[in-house]
């Protein structure tokens, strides 16, 4: 039984795990996980991950959940090339420095954009005010500055002078926003440059199919939800509606 990867490339997390992947040409299943439809609250997909989200992994009989867990057994697994996590302690410190930071400050923003100009309204039938996505875009570009000037500097990439992890993770979370059309490279030339060279890096034929989906996302405005979803995320949308 082979490397079985449970994935729906709407979440950036998934993205980043199949990107991974794909461009260290680690073989593996997709095993496609439509959280529109609900199918990560299914009984079956239950067995393999009992968090009920994506990514998931199955190998053999071993599961694993969450990303970045995900993407650090594959890199031992595979023995992928050093430069994505570093043997040099140091270099390896950055990368999990800013795995550590990322979560609460990129992760906690950019996604927001998608929810607001699309999710909400697809899931309720109602438009939020523009002070929403602003408030949103504020917050984002309090972390843009602080992603500059504390991992970015003056270098090519985070750690250094090649990708790392912790770029491929940046990158797919901050493509939430251009789906959604809030450009947030636009009058940033050095976040820009930098994108420009993680899609070189990453090769821009994989990095456009691993996007697809989000970069249509307005595709999704007739999609039927799943009850058992809207059911399910009534709470969280209230909240933000707020």
């Amino acid at each position: 039984m082979g490397l079985e990867l449970y994935l729906d490339l709407l979440s950036q997390p998934c993205r980043t795990v199949y990107i991974f992947a794909k461009k260290n040409n680690i073989p593996f299943e997709f095993k496609h996980v439509e959280l529109f439809k609900g199918q990560h609250y299914r009984e079956e997909f239950g067995k393999v991950n009992i968090l009920k989200k994506v990514p998931a992994l199955k190998d053999g009989v071993f599961t694993l959940a969450e990303s970045t867990a995900i993407l650090l057994y594959l890199s031992r697994k595979y023995n992928t090339p050093d430069h994505w996590y570093p043997s040099d302690i140091q270099k390896r410190a950055r990368v999990d420095e800013y795995l550590s930071w990322h979560h609460t400050n990129i992760r906690a923003n950019a996604p927001k954009t998608l929810w607001i100009k699309v999710l909400i309204p697809l899931f309720t039938g109602q438009k939020l005010p523009p002070e929403k996505l602003q408030e949103v875009m504020d917050e984002l570009a309090i972390s843009l500055k602080q992603f500059e000037e504390k991992f970015l500097q003056d270098k090519p990439f985070i750690v250094g002078s090649e990708i790392s992890l912790a770029d491929l993770v940046a990158i797919v979370e901050l493509m939430q926003p251009i789906g959604v059309g809030c450009d947030i490279f636009e009058d940033r030339p050095k976040l820009s440059e930098w994108r420009n060279r993680v899609e070189e890096a990453v090769g821009k034929e994989l990095f456009q199919e691993a996007h697809e989906i989000i970069l249509n996302i307005k595709e999704l405005s007739n999609l039927q939800i799943d009850p058992q979803l809207k059911e399910h995320l009534a709470p969280v949308l209230r909240k933000m509606m707020k």
